[in-house]
């Protein structure tokens, strides 16, 4: 019964559409937590707030933001169009200027440990590498949240 009037106060509204950009980003976070955990048989809680990485959460979640969008209110919509535009920025992003950002980190944290002879608490620390998501990465991240809008409209509305 709870559940129901929850599903009754967002259904077919702006709140759907937040619950289910939300929910697409958190829950591919779960999922690149679970495949981290498997492929380096460790588990490293600091995923969940990290950036990188299979599938990439920003497109997972602007793609099932503009989707939710299409659904409720079409894809010709003028909203759908300015949802798509901004997913399409926030992807180019993740996959380019990000992580042109991680590449130039690694560089420099390579040539500061040689430089101050492998003391980089020296300087300040590490600089984070991994920024930036592969194509193949935003790619997966952008269908999963293509299909997870799909299913959460139809959760909702079942």
């Amino acid at each position: 019964m709870y559940l129901d009037t929850i599903k009754q106060l967002i259904a077919n509204n702006g709140y759907e559409v937040l619950a289910c950009g939300l929910l697409a980003a958190f829950t591919s976070q779960i999922i690149k937590f679970i495949l981290f955990t498997i492929k380096n048989k460790k588990i490293n809680f600091k995923i969940f707030t990290t950036t990188g990485g299979m599938p990439s959460t920003h497109s997972a979640g602007v793609m099932g933001l503009s989707t939710i969008v299409g659904i409720l209110d079409g894809y010709d919509s003028l909203l759908f169009a300015i949802a798509l535009g901004f997913s399409l920025v926030i992807m180019y992003d993740a996959a380019g200027l990000r992580r042109a950002a991680g590449k130039t980190a690694a560089s420099l944290n390579k040539m500061m440990e040689e430089f101050y002879n492998h003391d980089l608490h020296a300087v300040g620390g590490k600089l984070k590498e991994l920024l930036g998501h592969t194509p193949f990465e935003v790619f997966v991240g952008a269908i999963y949240g293509i299909l997870f809008a799909y299913a959460f409209h139809h959760f909702i509305i079942g």
